[in-house]
């Protein structure tokens, strides 16, 4: 099993690009399920769920390939394809739960295993499969497995209007995906905003499908009767992007993210300049700077267009090492503190009550061997080793992987101490 080995106090300078977005990436290899003709993908981001997700549509019969080296893929779903999940394939990923509504919509059945448990916290299917049911299919659960067909009589799904319970970004993208082969008009109430919607709704629309309102809380689809192939370019990682403004924020340095949005990160770019770091934005770049220690900032994680879920755990490994106390407080998970424990090892001062972190800067962290626990814990462990003394490990990175293209050659590129051990 892979490790991190990072020697910390290094100043980070230069450059570094960020990759394709693995939130945006993902739902829209499913939409390659909803045409028979060619589809292809430009800056798809090399990762371990990236692959996952090209192997359940191998299973499934599409033809996929790979072109280049700057993230191309083509995916032809034509011919008789399975239309269905395994759950070997499904339970390393819960992200594989957006081809059921592609399923659905063009092939008038699926099967799809129930995702596996989340370590961060319980992500329901329910309204996924309660919108599709509001558009006419038929859906029962049974061994594990999501069955869902249209019923008898009927060749396509019904546009109708759907008010999800709670906001919910691979809910508002499974519905969307499946109403754009509906007959009639769909309508999405409280519909998530994430950038990753609108883009995957740019694909669809490159497609032929007739969709108003992405990137709003109501989202207008027209149903078609056949959607074609297409090319798409997947937008920047906002959360890849988040991530190394924190690193350079936290050691010192000045770096230039290339192909960054800088508008799809306003609230932690305003929280890290509230703690004195510069930012400077251009069209497909962010510029970092930052020197000495900030000031901590309390944040609450919240929907997009607030704080992010995703960036809690970064942040909080820069309020460690800033002046002052700050509060954290998540609102999206239940079980997003697991990192803290392992921050706490390296020396860092944190106190949890409930869903608020109280954590107490620190003039320095000492290096230790740590374990990461998910994604974006992996992310605030690495910072935290960046600016910790001496020598810290961080193992169980095959998390990391999951969400970030390389990222220990991008962050030695810009001049961190860190090597992949096996």
């Amino acid at each position: 099993m892979d490790k991190l080995r990072i020697t910390g106090g290094r100043r980070l300078q230069g450059e570094v690009d960020v990759s394709g977005a693995k939130n945006a990436a993902l739902p829209e290899l499913c939409a390659t399920l909803l045409t028979d003709e060619q589809v292809m993908l430009t800056n798809v981001p090399r990762l371990r769920d990236i692959a996952t997700m090209r192997s359940l549509l191998d299973h499934m019969g599409v033809q996929t390939r790979t072109h280049g080296e700057r993230g191309g893929m083509s995916f032809h779903a034509a011919g008789a394809l399975r239309p269905e999940a395994p759950y070997e394939l499904v339970k390393t990923m819960r992200a594989s739960v957006l081809v059921l509504g592609p399923l659905l919509a063009r092939f008038g059945h699926a099967r799809v295993s129930l995702p596996g448990g989340c370590a961060i916290g319980a992500r329901p299917v329910d309204q996924h499969i309660k919108g599709l049911q509001a558009m006419g299919a038929e859906i029962v659960v049974e061994h594990g497995y999501m069955v869902a067909r249209l019923p008898q009589g009927r060749s396509r799904l019904k546009g109708t209007r759907i008010a999800t319970d709670m906001v919910t970004v691979t809910g508002t993208e499974n519905l969307l995906m499946a109403a754009c082969l509906a007959e009639g008009e769909t309508v999405l109430e409280n519909a998530a905003q994430e950038p990753e919607i609108p883009d995957l709704a740019e694909m669809l629309m490159a497609m032929g499908a007739k969709i108003e309102g992405h990137g709003s809380s109501r989202i207008h689809i027209q149903g078609v009767e056949r959607l074609h192939g297409c090319q798409h370019q997947v937008v920047a990682d906002r959360i890849e992007a988040g991530t190394f403004l924190c690193a350079v924020a936290a050691t010192g340095g000045d770096v230039v993210l290339r192909h960054g949005r800088a508008d799809h990160l306003e609230a932690v770019i305003d929280k890290l300049t509230e703690a004195g770091a510069s930012i400077e934005a251009g069209d497909g770049f962010i510029r970092v700077r930052s020197e000495g220690r900030l000031k901590a900032q309390s944040f609450r994680t919240t929907e997009y267009p607030g704080f992010p879920t995703d960036m809690q755990a970064q942040f909080m490994a820069l309020n460690c090492i800033s002046q002052g106390t700050s509060t954290v407080t998540e609102t999206i998970f239940e079980n997003r503190f697991m990192h803290v424990n392992e921050l706490m090892r390296l020396g860092a001062r944190i106190q949890i009550d409930g869903k608020v972190a109280v954590v107490e800067g620190v003039e320095r962290l000492s290096g230790a061997t740590v374990m990461a626990t998910d994604l974006r814990a992996s992310a605030s462990l690495v910072i935290a080793g960046l600016v910790a003394e001496g020598e810290t490990v961080v193992d169980r990175i095959y998390h990391l992987d999951r969400g970030y293209d390389q990222m220990e050659t991008k962050l030695r590129a810009i001049g961190a101490d860190i090597e992949r051990v096996k």
